[in-house]
């Protein structure tokens, strides 16, 4: 047995070893009776910026725990139930898994597939992440674009190319089985108790090496530069799949993991039939400002002893109805051009384990659903490569980002073009590549996010634009088994699928998916 302590306090100067002290000061008890005391979170709360303190959550055991629980009558003190150890069917008859996509949903898929006895091949479009690094730096440095290997396609999935953050929403049993395992791929032990763990982008591509050398050692079957281009049906059923428009390789169930920007892929799902349904999304611009600043805005005095800091806003526009929010925050990171597709220009963030970068950046976006392209299945994709087309456009039909000064963006002043977005930016006006209730969505928001953060609005901060690629513009319609509803055997998975919401939230989405499989055929 263990006990949860929670929300235990440090000012930023005190070292964690106090934490015992604070322990067991709170417990009413010696310190010296706790034992295997460990941390299990870590948090910052700067909400009084004349105060900011850490806050933990330690596990630690002693005598008489139950006895302790109830002497002590608090919510902050629990005691835990015994850790039931989890034991992976095994699959006792043949059954080979095909698993498109190496984002975080087809690579843990795979894994679980291979440790349960299944027969698996894990197959991308793309390259290697070795390979892939070197494609997409010399796309940022000469841009030229490569169709198969760049930061939406290859070995990773779009998150290779991210800040690497774990977070979600999901209080999923699995969650710290996930950090484990990309742990033990190579990422940093501190990701199994920050509140908001992330790798970088940096140390995730050692991380995704590593786990596909513990996939191949599994048993796994890695292949690259196979791009799905049909599917082989027999009475309704998946039962293989078509690959560079000529391969064929026959499967007994296929995990789709294509990730958001597969859109040749969605449309060869349309033509097969496969039931698919518009969702909704959101498009914006990102916006840096010098990482230093945020810093000075988030933590004030204590700015220099803490992490480069965070932010999450939020804006509910009357005037439109819609919602206007931050997203996918790089702290010391910079702007990336993420385009996958040769006339289309879209951009994202990134960062490094580090965030020593001088710029922070985030998306600022504003909700779009089907209310804005139509009942069409595939409105949503369209609707995304009319606007990546027109900024394309816009910074010169050459891969630069389009951009504007914050303050010239709202019509108060001028100021200078700053921006780590490589292979460069064109100043622009943004008017011209956003939706006019985009535009005019964010121009309200800004001052309201000035008022949350003094000094946000500013000459220092500079809008790129287009953010079309926060979530999948559709969702691949599964039933209760996971399955496609239109298709047996065809098994939708991750953020591509319209599922998920980020590395946590497909990775967790892919054990899902081959949990599934795997009672398929118990």
């Amino acid at each position: 047995m263990a006990l949860l302590l929670r929300d235990l306090t440090l000012d930023v100067s005190d070292d964690e070893q106090k934490l015992p002290a604070v322990a067991a000061h709170f417990l009413g008890i010696d310190a010296k009776i706790l034992n295997n005391f460990r941390i299990v979170r870590r948090s910052i709360d700067a909400r009084k910026k004349s105060r900011i303190l850490k806050v933990y959550t330690v596990e630690f055991s002693c005598s008489d725990e139950a006895g302790l629980v109830d002497r002590v009558a608090s919510s902050r003190l629990e005691q835990l139930p015994d850790k039931a150890e989890t034991v992976q069917p095994r699959v006792k008859v043949k059954h080979h898994a095909l698993v498109v996509g190496m984002g975080p949903a087809g690579l843990f898929a795979a894994k679980r597939l291979a440790e349960c006895g299944v027969s698996v091949t894990l197959i991308d479009r793309g390259r290697p992440v070795e390979q892939r690094v070197k494609d997409v730096e010399s796309f940022w440095a000469s841009a030229q674009f490569d169709a198969v290997s760049n930061v939406q396609f290859g070995e990773g999935g779009a998150g290779t190319f991210s800040d690497g953050k774990l977070t979600t929403r999901l209080n999923h049993p699995q969650r710290l089985s996930v950090l484990q395992a990309l742990v033990d791929c190579g990422a940093p032990e501190d990701i199994l108790i920050e509140a908001r763990p992330h790798v970088g982008t940096d140390r995730l591509r050692k991380v995704v090496i590593n786990f596909r050398q513990h996939l191949i050692d599994l048993g796994v079957t890695v292949l690259f530069e196979k791009c799905l281009t049909d599917l082989e049906l027999h009475q309704g059923r998946v039962v293989g799949a078509v690959f560079n428009d000529g391969e064929t390789l026959a499967c007994d169930s296929l995990i789709l993991a294509p990730g958001h920007s597969a859109r040749d892929t969605y449309l060869m799902l349309d033509r097969n039939g496969v039931q698919l349904e518009a969702k909704s999304f959101a498009v914006g611009v990102r916006v840096e400002h010098p990482a230093e600043l945020i810093n000075q805005i988030q933590y004030g005095a204590f700015a220099d002893r803490l992490p480069v800091a965070d932010y999450a806003l939020r804006y509910n526009d009357d005037e439109s109805g819609r919602g206007v929010y931050s997203f996918c925050m790089c702290p010391g990171g910079e702007v990336i051009n993420a385009a996958s597709e040769v006339d289309g220009l879209v951009v994202n963030g990134m960062s490094r384990m580090a965030r020593k970068g001088d710029y922070s950046n985030s998306a600022l976006v504003v909700t779009v659903g089907p209310q804005d392209w139509g009942e069409e299945k595939l409105g949503g994709m369209h609707f995304q490569q009319e606007w990546e087309r027109k900024a394309f456009t816009a910074g010169g039909a050459g891969f630069l980002a389009p951009a504007q000064n914050m303050m010239s963006f709202v019509g108060q002043g001028q100021g200078a073009l700053k921006s780590s977005c490589r292979p460069g930016v064109v100043e622009s006006e943004l008017r011209e590549v956003l939706p006019d209730f985009v535009y005019s969505g964010l121009r309200r928001a800004l001052p309201h996010f000035n008022r949350k953060m003094k000094g946000f609005l500013t000459s220092e901060a500079v809008l790129i634009g287009v953010e079309t690629r926060t979530s999948a513009p559709l969702r691949i319609t599964r039933n209760d088994r996971g399955e496609s509803v239109s298709h047996p055997g065809l098994y939708p998975t991750g953020e591509g699928a319209g599922y998920a919401g980020g590395i946590m939230s497909a990775a967790l989405d892919g054990l899902r998916a081959a949990d599934q499989v795997v009672q398929s055929v118990l």
